[in-house]
């Protein structure tokens, strides 16, 4: 049974930065896309960035795109994503999926992602 388990938010003022985690388990995961979605208060879960377990292939929202970055350590089974420069605007709950390869138009489709983890928040103060 896969297990995907976030950790790393917290309180974070305006130009700080987070390292997020997201720590896998239950089966291998080359072929695997994984992602990082969030969600604000009152707005839909929304695609941040995703990489391919094998190769690592990297994909990122116009938004984040030169402040956050994402990866993956095979070893541990873990993936990452570094987050700086933080906003007021990227304060939500952050979200690690997985799914099983995924064609690049579908990368951003958190409905193809079967895999989800239980969130960790992240909040920047202004």
């Amino acid at each position: 049974q896969v297990q995907l388990v976030e950790s790393g938010g917290g309180l974070v003022q305006a130009g700080g930065s987070l390292r997020l985690s997201c720590a896998a388990s239950g089966r291998t995961f080359s072929g695997f896309t994984m992602a990082w979605f969030r969600q604000a208060p009152g707005k839909e879960r929304e695609f941040v960035a995703s990489i391919r377990w094998s190769g690592g292939g990297t994909y990122y929202a116009d938004s984040v795109k030169g402040r956050f970055t994402i990866s993956r350590d095979n070893a541990k089974n873990t993936v990452y994503l570094q987050t700086n420069s933080l906003k007021p605007e990227d304060t939500a709950v952050y979200y690690c999926a997985g799914a099983i390869g995924l064609p690049y138009k579908l990368l951003s489709d958190r409905g193809k992602y079967g895999y989800w983890g239980q969130g960790t928040q992240v909040t920047v103060s202004s």
